[in-house]
């Protein structure tokens, strides 16, 4: 069983469905997949939402160790996803040999700004933890109350754990759409800026990906899409009606 965690926001609904329905179609082993929401959290967790923080789960991810029960392995992945392989290959590592496994991106970001005009924060190791492959058992420091307290900086850049301690994994199982290239051999697509969910966002690197997982998933045949990024989703066959219903919040 692969224990997968979700950040959960309510503006991204669309957006964690996709996500969970392309690990699901592609995975070869059962998988557990958890919404991390935040008003499933009450109980442990009282932070207030920071003014720079651009989701509900921007620190509730943390507390996956914790939620684990601090045993076996468990994978969290920020709802702006879309996995395009079968996530048991994300597993075939020495796992125990280190506390957690990200992607080492080194980058600064394009924009000021991302999805929703939020404000785009700039910190070493930025989107290290938009991945995290834990190994409970050793992630003792990832308390509620430290999780509750902690600096969010000191969070996202893993002060928690010893350098020694954190394993990379290569960037394209956390490829970042509109910061780097367009990757067609990327294992998992993270539209960190912005994603076809939202309007404003429906033009541009693997945009059609996003779409074809968004209509097989609400049943409809994705194959006579033509795959490209020459035009605006909303154009290809299907896409219209399927821009309907996220306008009218039926998905």
């Amino acid at each position: 069983m692969v224990n997968i965690f979700i950040g959960y926001d309510p503006k991204e609904i669309s957006a964690y469905h996709v996500l969970s329905h392309s690990l699901i179609w592609r995975a070869t082993e059962p998988l557990s997949i958890t919404p991390l929401a935040r008003s499933h959290l009450q109980d442990i967790y009282q932070r207030p939402r920071g003014p720079l923080e651009s989701t509900d789960f921007s620190l509730t991810r943390f507390l996956v160790p914790y939620l684990s029960g601090y045993r076996g392995f468990s994978l969290y992945l920020d709802c702006d996803m879309l996995c395009r392989t079968d996530i048991v290959e994300l597993l075939d590592r020495p796992l125990d040999t280190k506390s957690v496994w990200v992607c080492p991106h080194d980058y600064t970001p394009k924009d000021e700004r991302k999805m929703d005009d939020q404000i785009q924060t700039q910190y070493p190791r930025k989107n290290w933890s938009s991945m995290m492959l834990f190994n409970n058992s050793k992630c003792w420091a990832l308390t509620p109350e430290y999780v509750n307290q902690a600096p969010a900086l000191d969070l996202h850049r893993f002060a928690w754990a010893q350098d020694s301690e954190i394993g990379h994994v290569p960037l394209e199982w956390n490829w970042l759409v509109g910061e780097y290239e367009a990757n067609p051999g990327a294992k998992m697509l993270h539209y960190t800026l912005g994603g076809p969910w939202l309007p404003d966002y429906r033009k541009g690197d693997h945009v059609f990906d996003w779409v074809y997982e968004y209509q097989a998933m609400l049943g409809y045949d994705p194959w006579p899409m033509t795959l490209s990024n020459t035009t605006s989703w909303e154009e290809t066959p299907g896409g219209h009606a399927a821009a309907l219903q996220l306008r009218r919040g039926t998905s």
